[in-house]
């Protein structure tokens, strides 16, 4: 009798135990914040004395006696450069082949932001608002924690500010390095408003932004790191350029693709953008339809974009001849955004950088694919250029 009464004591403690209240985070009018490390070099003998850009975020963070660092409110740590395509939802959470974080707060396990207007903001987390002190501070390549090195390793100060991270705003952070020649270093706090101005179903909408460090492109080209898929920007772009779209549909015959741009949207002006460190400023939003093929009853399409960079008073169909493109190093760029980034299309010779498609085609409800509109950023800094695509939330699929 002994062992059954021993028996229906563990059941009786399992099933108290499973019928425990929950308690669940909870934080009180929050801000929603993601950060991106934009430093793009890598230590070289030229460069050998500079600090590695990995950093550490912390908010409101806590200190000793002697000023070393012992805690923060929110800790961000292994923030590691940014990858070239950050999706529109969060695609790091649960990759544990690595510490280090493309972004913040991408692996973190935090609170994240809800779906606000119909857009999804799981991609951004939850901060307490208000005006709060923020550092980052440089860590070594390790995958030891922030707190637990030793404190000559945790003095080293990238960022050291206070921001007003406002309730209920949504906020993008951006590292990076204002002065190519000096090594000046600083950041750029952009309040987003994607989420606050009427935006159309039916429309795909970019805005671009030239963050790229002063005297970057006039640099001497053995100072500029090199990266196959960046193509020609790789050099960088002068400081003012001017920017045309194509888009552009693809037929599949002969086993090749041929390359046709809708009409009325091939090598079109979209505006004048300026090389800038300092501004938070939102740049205004260009769109273009989503233009659903009508053999896929009007719920999909494999229209891609092309976008040409160069500088004002210059004709765009002089630079389109491939004898050229290596005469002008910092005046002349190619953006393709062709299915995942990662193939080139169709008689491309590679001089174009590579960036996934900004339209999204997933399964939804009874459709599989259906083709979205989406809201894009794109980023050049140094020679590289980053794309983020914020999406708005879609029905599940029904199979």
């Amino acid at each position: 009798m002994k062992k059954i009464r021993v028996n229906y004591l563990i059941i009786l403690l399992f099933c108290l135990s499973a019928c425990g209240k929950i308690e669940y985070t909870k934080m009180e009018s929050p801000a929603y914040l993601r950060v991106f490390n934009n430093f793009t070099y890598n230590l070289t003998v030229e460069n050998k004395n500079e600090q590695f850009p990995i950093f550490t975020m912390l908010i409101e963070p806590k200190f000793d006696g002697s000023g070393t660092v012992t805690g923060a409110e929110v800790i961000g740590d292994f923030l590691d450069k940014r990858d070239y395509y950050a999706p529109p939802y969060p695609s790091h959470i649960g990759n544990s082949t690595s510490v280090f974080n493309p972004e913040y707060p991408g692996k973190e396990n935090v609170l994240v932001g809800p779906i606000l207007n119909g857009f999804d903001l799981s991609s951004w987390a939850q901060v307490p608002s208000g005006k709060r002190r923020v550092m980052f501070v440089y860590r070594p390549k390790s995958e030891v924690p922030f707190l637990q090195l030793p404190k000559q390793l945790r003095s080293k100060v990238l960022v050291d500010t206070v921001l007003n991270l406002e309730k209920g705003e949504v906020f993008t952070l951006h590292l990076l390095q204002k002065d190519f020649n000096t090594r000046e270093n600083g950041m750029i706090l952009r309040q987003e408003q994607f989420h606050k101005i009427p935006l159309s179903d039916s429309l795909v909408y970019v805005n671009i932004y030239n963050m790229s460090s002063k005297g970057f492109w006039n640099a001497n080209a053995g100072f500029k790191d090199k990266f196959e898929r960046m193509g020609m920007l790789n050099f960088g772009i002068k400081d003012v350029m001017n920017v045309y779209y194509s888009l552009v549909n693809y037929d599949q015959g002969q086993g090749q693709w041929f390359d046709r741009a809708v009409n009325g949207h091939n090598k079109a002006f979209m505006g004048t953008i300026h090389r800038d460190t300092e501004s938070s400023k939102v740049h205004p939003y260009f769109s273009f339809p989503v233009f659903a093929d009508a053999g896929s009853n009007n719920i999909s399409t494999k229209i891609w974009q092309r976008f040409f960079f160069l500088p004002p008073g210059n004709s765009l169909e002089n630079y389109l001849h491939y004898e050229l493109y290596n005469d002008n190093e910092g005046s002349f760029a190619i953006v393709n955004c062709f299915e995942n980034g990662l193939v080139r299309p169709f008689a491309d010779w590679g001089g174009a950088a590579m960036l996934p498609n900004l339209l999204v085609n997933v399964h939804s409800g009874t459709h599989n694919p259906q083709t979205f509109g989406t809201v894009n950023t794109l980023e050049i800094v140094n020679g590289k250029v980053f794309l983020t695509t914020i999406q708005r939330k879609y029905a599940p699929p029904v199979y």
